[in-house]
This record gives structure tokens, C-alpha cells and sequence, in this order.
């Protein structure tokens, strides 16, 4: 919360800052998304972006275990054939 003087008066307006949970293009931001583990390492080691199953393409900086799974990679990783034994 922030509180500031509106100018040329004694009113304080007081502005509550919530988080914008709106369906968005930045949405990809609030999740943790799907990678190949190769491209995760090569991603630390030398910066270069990764791409999501989904298609986002970055370099990975924050922790994923923060974040909620990212529905599309889900959906998606979901749907690829079982690994061979």
C-alpha cells in the first residue's frame, strides 16, 4: 500500500497495489514452465534462452519451484508418449 498528498490539497489518497491476476500475454512470467534438463544446464553455464514446450523462449533466472506449472507445458508434457523402460 502507498499512500501520497494530492497536489494543492491536505488529501492523502491512499492506493492498494495488488498483484494483476488477469489472463495476459506476461503470463508466462508467473509460471514454471517445461525445458529439456540439457537445455536447463547449458542455459546456467553459458546464458543461452531455452524454449518451453509451450514456446516461451528465455534464460531461466528464477527458482521454478516458486511458481505454479505452467497449464500449457502441463498439457502438453501430458499428452507425450511414456519414456521406454
Amino acid at each position: 500500500m502507498s499512500t501520497e498528498v494530492l497536489p494543492g490539497s491536505d488529501v492523502r489518497q491512499d492506493s492498494d497495489v495488488r498483484p494483476d491476476w488477469s489472463v495476459d500475454d506476461g503470463d508466462h512470467e508467473r509460471f514454471a514452465h517445461y525445458v529439456e534438463k540439457d537445455k536447463i544446464v547449458d542455459s546456467a553455464v553459458n546464458g543461452t534462452p531455452v524454449v518451453a514446450l509451450c514456446g516461451k523462449v528465455w534464460v531461466p533466472s528464477r527458482d521454478p519451484k516458486k511458481f505454479p506449472i505452467c497449464p500449457d507445458c502441463q498439457r502438453i508434457y501430458e499428452s507425450l508418449p511414456a519414456a521406454p523402460d
